[in-house]
């Protein structure tokens, strides 16, 4: 019963067209000639490349070493001789990477080299597996077209496999998955249109870009899956798309890259307001290090393509932002993502965040991996944040490396100066609710947990692997200052975790659990 419950509690906030899409391309992939692999395979030839003109973007990280060496989520494989495009000895996102080619981007890459890794690519054609996946080619136009623009090479059997590739992408649109797959699907249509001079598939493009743009970028100006990895990656692909139609007008370009200024602006608004004053971001969700452009070179980017930034505060996204002289306090009080795309959501409500004196202090403990495993289950679970866990049960029923079931939402949020109150309903289904009250001047923060019903719960602070906690009596020492619990009964411990810096990285850190039961009042003062 309690799996049917959970496909149910996991089906049912699908869209009728994610539901439509999923059969439709399930059964084209048992049709012969109707599979993705196939899709686009007889497609005419391209009518003849466009020469582009681009401004300078940004960089990609360094993957590519000679000979045929690759390193991605810092896990590194050389080929002996020829180079597999399917190989997956670590993970499926490592494959992806592989197939996205980003490294032809990066800076000490020569063009020969990359063109010549285009070739070993083509070459292997009919072998390919992943990187025929929509989400792969829509990565993968978008850098072939900027690599092919920035050394102005035009080469017809490369254009032949590029618009082959274009052709399956836009035969098997991302509708069943949508949220940033869709949107990417969206600007590799766009790159391709402008490329191949397709009036048509541009007037396509532009209608789902702006439809997807408007579902997606929250009134706030955050992307909608609340990860600021992913609002990285969006705004990323969002300037990029403003450099293409700002050097390469086409057909009525000119309303679509209104709209993308303005969306972008937004977006830049948003990261600024979420920036710690290091110039970290809060690595909430599934968000790590070495995957997006960091937050200078986006903003870099946007003052050279003239995309002003809209200033406004926090929202829709439901994170909070709180700045002391002594400190910075993130708070996330908000849904967990989309309710039908949940995948980057983890069980962290009423979660937060504590840097003190420009340095992280409490942190999220991050993300190591997205293979189906227990170390992910664990990275999204609710003890893996700064919130309170009740009855060792998740708030949200996070599952199957990126699926989510029942899942907590905010009943409550007022805030004031110095306070914030909030509560949610993840723990309904026992009769408890947990309420959450921040109260802060600028020497300490006080945290008050109130529950419902007779429950015990855990209360978890993880903190950064520089900190180093003493426990003295019921009272935690560092040289941040002190931490001092008040409650009818409860226990404190320490505990080492594994904080998570980046993918496949792990860092001994140490962490605070004290259980309680109905009511506990945190008071972090800080020097």
């Amino acid at each position: 019963m309690s799996k049917i419950s959970r496909y149910y509690h996991t089906l049912r906030y699908l869209k009728w067209v994610q539901i439509r899409y999923r059969l439709q391309y399930w059964l084209a992939d048992r049709i012969p000639g109707k599979s993705i692999t196939a899709a686009g395979s007889a497609a005419k030839p391209p009518p003849g490349s466009r020469p582009l003109s681009l401004t300078e973007s940004i960089s990609a990280f360094p993957a590519y070493r000679a000979p045929n060496t690759f390193r991605f989520l810092n896990l590194e494989h050389a080929f002996d001789g020829v180079i597999d495009w399917n190989y997956d000895g670590f993970g499926k996102l490592w494959t992806y990477n592989l197939n996205y080619f980003e490294f032809l981007l990066q800076p000490d890459l020569p063009p020969e080299t990359g063109l010549k890794l285009i070739r070993a690519y083509i070459n292997r054609e009919s072998e390919l597996r992943d990187g025929l996946e929509p989400f792969p080619i829509s990565l993968r136009t978008v850098c072939w077209i900027r690599f092919l623009t920035l050394h102005q090479i035009r080469e017809p059997e490369v254009d032949r496999f590029l618009y082959r590739c274009w052709r399956k992408l836009r035969e098997r649109l991302e509708y069943h998955l949508l949220g940033n797959h869709l949107l990417e699907n969206a600007f590799a249509l766009l790159f391709g249109a402008v490329y191949f001079a397709d009036e048509s598939v541009f007037s396509e493009a532009a209608q789902l870009l702006q439809e997807q743009l408007n579902e997606q970028i929250l009134p706030d100006g955050a992307h909608f899956e609340l990860s600021p990895m992913y609002h990285q990656l969006m705004l990323y692909r969002l300037l990029d798309a403003i450099n293409l139609l700002s050097h390469n007008p086409i057909a009525d370009s000119n309303s679509l890259l209104e709209i993308l200024r303005q969306k972008a602006g937004s977006m830049l608004g948003w990261l600024r307001q979420m920036m710690f004053a290091n110039g970290d971001l809060p690595r909430v969700n599934d968000s790590t290090a070495g995957v997006a452009p960091s937050p200078a070179a986006l903003f870099d980017y946007a003052a050279r393509l003239g995309v002003v930034m809209t200033p406004g505060a926090l929202d829709a996204s439901g994170y909070r932002k709180i700045n002391t002289a002594r400190f910075e306090l993130l708070i996330d009080a908000g849904p967990v993502g989309p309710d039908y795309i949940p995948g980057h959501a983890h069980s962290d409500t009423l979660n937060f965040i504590l840097h003190h004196r420009y340095q992280p202090l409490i942190v999220d403990t991050g993300i190591s991996t997205y293979e189906k495993n227990t170390r992910r289950t664990l990275e999204r679970s609710t003890a893996a944040h700064n919130t309170v866990q009740v009855a060792g049960l998740e708030q949200s029923e996070v599952w199957g490396g990126f699926r989510v079931a029942k899942r907590a939402r905010i009943t409550s949020l007022t805030q004031s100066d110095g306070q914030l109150i909030a509560a949610h309903n993840g723990y309904r289904h026992i009769g408890v609710q947990h309420q959450r009250s921040f109260h802060w001047n600028n020497e300490q923060l006080e945290i008050h947990d109130l529950l419902t019903g007779d429950q015990t719960a855990c209360a978890f602070l993880h903190f950064h692997p520089r900190v180093r906690l003493q426990l003295t009596g019921q009272e935690i020492h560092g040289d941040f200052g002190t931490i001092l619990f008040t409650a009818p009964s409860f226990t404190v411990s320490i505990q080492h975790y594994d904080y998570a810096p980046a993918f496949n990285r792990l860092v001994a850190a140490q962490r605070i659990i004290i259980s309680f039961k109905h009511e506990l009042k945190t008071k972090i003062r800080l020097f």
